[in-house]
Order: structure tokens, then C-alpha cells, then sequence
């Protein structure tokens, strides 16, 4: 049996040999070369031989090397045996041993396994001084090919000339981030699409970036005279409860998206409690001085929080695009914000499905929704 590279079968295995045999016949051809020795269907002649059988199909393989001849014992048995890992490493040092200058990955296409694991048992080999180390090897379509990957090695520059190889390296930076980041933002503007299915009615659609303005019902020391400056004098407002448990049944879920939401001092807890009933987690804020002090208890507010929060995975804005945390800006009418935030939101995620919550004055390329988005609105 001198080419009978793999072990013995299992007696289960030799088992079920021996009775579809019985049953079938011998159904693939048993291998030979020209001086009659056994390439293929050693198991076969065995059970044959022990049921006084004295003839089976046979097929004769000519002109073939002995190197050959193994690989091809290797090849027809291994498909159809289930190996251990030490098996399969004897397998290989067999081949490699036999055909040292054929590729990795072809001899792992000829063994069914996986080529880092030839290309280890191969360095294995070559540090043992069992087989040489060669330059070139021979590939799946049989041409020659470097037997590794050339390492390409750039040098540092002279002095004079690094500032300028770190200018293009920069530049080759931020273009990449640009890819990545356009390619990002494509894909969550994708995700809002395919969940639409799942958006509450009175949006029609879920969206990858929302923007809000509660109309905040503030807390007073007396409802007497605390209501003069109150909000509820320009328009309704709500309780948090309310905002909370509307925003929630308008964009909650689990569709990833960016929430821009708007929050004074005293409201500040409440904006948070709305976030996380949203499914945001809080990220980050910007803060928009208003120039003129109002009013307040500890303190005479002249600023505004615009709180940012994200759900799954959302896109940031690209290094060096974010603005600074603090705007300045004279206020104007009664909760009017201004432009400036909007637009940097617009300028962060372009050409992307946006949505105005608590709208007062819609804006080109917005949807909007609210008490004043006006006719036609959400």
C-alpha cells in the first residue's frame, strides 16, 4: 500500500464502506498506475477482497511522477474524509515535501484547507532545513510568481523636503476621512429609508436627523404675576410628560439618528428625560448666547443649550468641520433661534431626509412638524 498517504478508516467508517458495497457495488473506480500499484481505493480492494470478490472497476493512471502520484492519492481521498487538524498538517507536510515549489494557496486548493495554514507548516519546513527556501513558486494557473509578497519600504525625506510629505500625507488624510464620511452619511440616510415602515403615521417616515424646539411650560414662583414673560403668551405649551410621551411616539424607536434638542437652564433635566424616552443618548452641546440677560432665579439667563444626542450608529462631522461650542448672537422675536444653527446642522448631513419638530418657520429642505409649520406641513 505504497500510496496510501492517509489513515486507516475508522471501523464505523469501514462499516458503512463494507455495506454500501454489499448493497451498491463498488460505484467509483478504484485507481492504479502502470505497475498495478493502488493509487486510489485501498478500503475498496480491502472490503472486496474480504467478500471473496475478485473483480471491481478499475481505472490505470499513466505517466504520472512519484510526486504525482502521491498528490493525486492526497487530492482523491482527502474531499472525502473528515481529517483532525494533525491529519490535515500531515497531509500538507507530505505535499510540501513532494512539491516544495508549488504555491501555498495551491496546494491548500489541493487539500481542502486553508493556505495560512500551509504557508505555516511551509516556514516550519524551511526553518527545519526539510525542504529549500525559494524565490519563486508556481501558482493555481501554473506560472511563476514571487514565493512572498515584496515589502515596499518608503524612506524618510531629507529635512528640506518633510514639510512637504506631511502636507500631501494630510491632504491624502482628509480625503479619505471625505470618502469614508460621504459613504457613512449615504448608508444612515439609508437605514432612516428602509424604516419608514415602522414610522408613526403622522410622520409617514423615520429620519436620520431631527431638530427640536419643545414649547418648554416653565415652572413659576406665582402664577400671578410669574405668567407675565411667560411663553404661553406667544404660543401653547406643554408639560414634560406631554413633550416626552409625543417626541416618543414621533421618533422613538431604534432607527439610527441624530437629535438636536433644544433647552434652556432651568429645563435642562427635563430636555435629558426627553432624549433618553427618544432612545438618544446625550453626546455633546453647543451653546447660543443671546447677548441680553433675561430673567431667572439663580442666575440671569443669556444663553441656550442645543443638546445633540445619537441613536445607533450615526455619523459625526468630519475632523475640522465642527463648529465652536459657543455662538454669539443678539436674540430676536420670542424663541426664534438662529439661522446659524440649522444651517451647520444642514451643512453636517447634506442632501439627508431632515425633520423640524416644533416647527414655528419651516425651512427649504426640511420637513417640518408643528403647531405653526403652517399648511401642507407634517
Amino acid at each position: 500500500m505504497k500510496y496510501q498517504l492517509l489513515p486507516p478508516l475508522s471501523p464505523e467508517d469501514f462499516a458503512a464502506l463494507e455495506a454500501s458495497i454489499i448493497e451498491h457495488g463498488v460505484l467509483v473506480p478504484v485507481e492504479y498506475d502502470e505497475e498495478g500499484n493502488i493509487l486510489d481505493g485501498h478500503h475498496r480492494v480491502q472490503v472486496c477482497e474480504s467478500l471473496g470478490l475478485a473483480d471491481w472497476p478499475r481505472f490505470v493512471r499513466k505517466g504520472l511522477s512519484e510526486a504525482e502520484k502521491r498528490t493525486l492519492a492526497r487530492e482523491l481521498n482527502v474531499s472525502r474524509r473528515h481529517l483532525t487538524s494533525a491529519q490535515k498538517r500531515s497531509l500538507i507536510v507530505g505535499q510540501l515535501r513532494d512539491t516544495p515549489s508549488i504555491s501555498s494557496r495551491a496546494i491548500a486548493a489541493m487539500l481542502g484547507v486553508d493556505d495560512k495554514t500551509v504557508a505555516k507548516v511551509r516556514r516550519q519546513l524551511v526553518d527545519a532545513a526539510e525542504i529549500p527556501h525559494l524565490e519563486e513558486v508556481e501558482g493555481r494557473d501554473g506560472k511563476k510568481q514571487p514565493a512572498r509578497k515584496t515589502i515596499k519600504t518608503a524612506y524618510m525625506p531629507e529635512p528640506e523636503n518633510r514639510r512637504e510629505l506631511m502636507r500631501v500625507a494630510k491632504g491624502i488624510r482628509a480625503e479619505t476621512q471625505k470618502t469614508r464620511h460621504a459613504v457613512r452619511l449615504a448608508h444612515m440616510d439609508m437605514v432612516a429609508e428602509k424604516g419608514a415602515a415602522r414610522a408613526p403615521e403622522e410622520l409617514g417616515r423615520a429620519y436620520p436627523v431631527y431638530y427640536a424646539d419643545p414649547p418648554w411650560q416653565f415652572g413659576v414662583r406665582s402664577e400671578v404675576t410669574g405668567r407675565e414673560k411667560s411663553a404661553e403668551n406667544h404660543y401653547p405649551t406643554m408639560e414634560t410628560g406631554a413633550i416626552a410621551e409625543l417626541m416618543a411616539r414621533l421618533i422613538g424607536g431604534e432607527t439610527p439618528a441624530v437629535l438636536f434638542l433644544w433647552a434652556t437652564n432651568p429645563m435642562l433635566p427635563d430636555a435629558l428625560r426627553v432624549m433618553e424616552v427618544c432612545g438618544f443618548a446625550y453626546v455633546h452641546h453647543w451653546i447660543w448666547d443671546k447677548e441680553v440677560a433675561g430673567t431667572g432665579y439663580w442666575g440671569r439667563d443669556r444663553h441656550e443649550l442645543l443638546l445633540i444626542g445619537r441613536r445607533g450608529d450615526v455619523v459625526a462631522p468630519l475632523p475640522g468641520s465642527q463648529p465652536e461650542t459657543v455662538y454669539r448672537e443678539r436674540k430676536g422675536r420670542h424663541s426664534a433661534k438662529p439661522d446659524f444653527f440649522a444651517e451647520t446642522i444642514e451643512r453636517f448631513y447634506p442632501d439627508m431626509a431632515r425633520l423640524e419638530l416644533f416647527c414655528r418657520s419651516p425651512r427649504p429642505g426640511w420637513d417640518a412638524w408643528g403647531f405653526e409649520a403652517g399648511e401642507g406641513q407634517a
